[in-house]
């Protein structure tokens, strides 16, 4: 059976800062549904991208995870086994997570290896992703480097790297920082686009509320680690009830000239 739902339940991280116990993530509970987009927002140091780190177990040094699970349709996974797997990640700065001394063929090589799959006979599977997300002349873009590319094919490249797992879910986080508008736009339309034709669930990190109103089914946000609203799109914009949630709404909206109060 295809599996549809991905569950964060009762996450908490912690580390040790200047001798004290603080708490990065609080308690926290999430669904990610396939088909649809979740939005995690929050001011910056709210928790966002430590909770995707937290979930699949590659926190940073110092940072450890006090209690939770994930799962999927109910079945807990150990975060080993999501990795890759059943969630594939793109990260902010697509230019860090390139080898420059290896080929975009190689990164695909390594990607199927680290999933232990077999790379002879893969080709027209790893340039089927490719097309997947856009790029043309797969040929030639197999045989680049990563500082032969731009930002926006590179965050492309990532992308076609997370479906050669066929993971059913994604985590983004952040993935248009550093892009200018127009490759924001079409990485925005490309995520769209894999959802809707292969059933994705994504769960999108992102502090732009822009991004938010655009991509997301649903949103939730975060405040100090913890969850503090969770809503489908148009309620968080129209009628938010945190005042987290109207504050990043409201910052928003002024970039418009518009007020929230204005639209209730």
């Amino acid at each position: 059976m295809t599996s549809t739902t991905l569950s964060i339940e009762g996450l908490t991280a912690a580390a040790m800062i200047d001798g004290h116990r603080r708490i990065l993530v609080d308690n926290l509970s999430l669904d990610v549904r396939r088909g649809r987009i979740l939005a995690l927002v929050g001011a910056s140091g709210s928790g966002k991208s430590m909770t995707c780190l937290a979930a699949l177990g590659v926190l940073p040094p110092g940072v450890t995870k006090a209690q939770g699970r994930v799962t999927i349709d109910g079945v807990p996974y150990n975060a080993a086994s999501l990795r890759g797997r059943h969630v594939a990640t793109i990260m902010q700065n697509p230019r860090t997570a390139f080898n420059p001394v290896r080929t975009m063929r190689e990164h695909a090589n390594e990607t199927l290896r680290a999933l232990g799959m077999q790379i002879s006979g893969s080709g027209d599977r790893i340039e089927d992703c490719i097309r997947a997300v856009g790029l043309e002349d797969v040929k030639a873009i197999l045989g680049l480097y990563a500082f032969e590319m731009s930002g926006g094919m590179l965050q492309r490249m990532m992308i076609a790297l997370a479906l050669l797992s066929e993971a059913p879910f994604l985590f983004a986080d952040e993935p248009t920082t550093d892009l200018d508008l127009v490759v924001q736009l079409r990485v925005l339309e490309l995520i769209e686009k894999l959802v809707e034709e292969r059933g994705l669930g994504v769960l999108l990190v992102t502090h732009d509320m822009g991004v938010v109103a655009k991509l997301a089914d649903d949103v939730a946000v975060l405040d100090h680690g913890r969850l503090v609203e969770q809503a489908a799109v148009m309620p968080i914009f129209h009628k938010p009830e945190h005042d987290v949630t109207r504050m990043l709404v409201s910052a928003h909206l002024s970039l418009y000239g518009m007020e929230l109060s204005a639209c209730l």
